[in-house]
């Protein structure tokens, strides 16, 4: 014979259950990589969201070369980028000299945007643009950190 579920035992799962649905998360800085070409250092779509302190997310990308960082991409928050030479554990600000990106926010002129910046001193071209589904709470960007110029055959 199987154990029956009481009316209290079916309350406490659908109570724990929607706790699981109802909790709010912290927002988490997405990225997700695909590449058409192998050469591309970054390539992929990138998601600032709000959390709930109301402050977008940020993710920080270092590129390490034989143990040696080279330079450090910010992504986020929101509609804000950076590249930095060198890579540091303390954050940077953005508005800084050091930031590569003049301008470093990306205008966005209803509800579309891109920049693209080339930075000879590293030999890379950046381009971030507005993606599709971007909403409220979240801005969704296509990102492609290139080696500049791009290597003939």
């Amino acid at each position: 014979m199987r154990p029956r579920f009481t009316s209290a035992g079916w309350f406490l799962t659908g109570l724990f259950t929607s706790a699981l649905v109802l909790l709010p998360r912290p927002a988490a800085p997405q990225f997700t990589s695909f590449s058409h070409d192998p050469r591309n250092i970054l390539e992929g779509s990138w998601q600032s969201c709000r959390g709930d302190d109301g402050r977008y997310s940020e993710r920080v990308y270092d590129h390490v070369v034989n143990g040696t960082g080279q330079f450090e991409v910010h992504l986020g928050p929101q509609n804000e980028f950076a590249i930095f030479t060198g890579v540091q554990s303390e954050h940077r600000d953005h508005a800084s000299a050091d930031n590569l990106l003049r301008p470093y926010r990306v205008a966005q002129d209803g509800g579309r945007a891109k920049q693209r910046w080339e930075i000879p001193s590293l030999r890379l071209a950046f381009t971030a643009a507005l993606a599709g589904g971007s909403r409220a709470d979240c801005d969704s960007w296509f990102i492609l950190l290139e080696p500049f110029p791009k290597p003939s055959h």
